[in-house]
């Protein structure tokens, strides 16, 4: 898939949160292709290798480790400002109300939510002196669906919406702009353990489109909100489901 070049990119420094496999690598991809000066956070790397030229830079780290997640920021922020954002780290386990317990929830709201909060507190400031910035928080069409076995996963994934709102707002006239991006069902490996040849046909015919999403599809998009073609775009969710309702 042949996708668009956008100048305004090239030299600046990206962070994604989770971009070691699936939809992060896809983005980590997407920038590097673009020339940005591209940095990872995640506790696998499973994207580097296949890229030959602008390699990025890979930080092993827990990013529910609040301690270890802000040396680690403060290793990457060393050299200058993050100007583009990705909070796009998440898992999205499966479990029932019976199973959620005290430990169980901070868990789930910490490997969904939390950590995005917190990189968000830390990379702001810079950004700000730096004079702007971009930040974009994946959400999840699972808690506009309302699907079964994922409660946790989508009330964080609604508080994103939320906190997208809220930081747009604050940060707005710093220059700064955040928006959230809604995937639907994409296609990596991990997705790939929860759905069947006959879930995977129950998707795409619940889509307006047929196909399936891709990792380069939701990059496409993560391309387009990150450059200044997008300088006055913020406050909004943006959809990439293929029309999956």
């Amino acid at each position: 898939m042949s996708s668009a070049i956008y100048p305004s990119l090239k030299g600046r420094k990206v962070l994604v949160t989770g971009g070691g496999s699936g939809i992060g690598a896809g983005l980590v991809a997407g920038f590097a292709q673009q020339g940005a000066k591209v940095h990872f956070i995640d506790l696998v790397d499973e994207i580097s290798a296949t890229l030959p030229d602008n390699r990025p830079v890979f930080y092993k780290c827990d990013l529910t480790d609040t301690s270890a997640l802000e040396k680690t920021l403060a290793d990457i922020l060393a050299d200058g400002p993050v100007h583009v954002l990705i909070n796009n780290a998440a898992r999205d386990d499966r479990h029932s109300l019976e199973e959620i317990t005290s430990e169980f929830f901070d868990k789930n709201i910490g490997v969904n939510l939390k950590h995005l909060v917190m990189c968000t507190r830390v990379v702001a400031p810079a950004m700000k002196a730096a004079g702007g910035g971009v930040i974009l928080n994946f959400g999840s069409i699972s808690w506009h669906l309302g699907l079964p076995d994922l409660a946790l996963y989508e009330t964080a994934k609604a508080g994103i919406e939320g906190f997208t709102r809220a930081m747009a707002r604050e940060l707005g006239r710093d220059n700064i702009r955040c928006n959230a991006i809604i995937p639907g069902n994409v296609k990596t490996p991990r997705q790939m353990k929860w759905y069947t040849p006959e879930g995977e046909k129950q998707i795409v015919d619940a889509q307006c489109l047929d196909g399936r999403l891709l990792p380069e599809n939701v990059a496409s998009l993560a391309l387009f909100l990150a450059s200044d073609d997008a300088s006055l775009l913020t406050a909004h969710s943006y959809w990439i489901d293929a029309g999956w309702r």
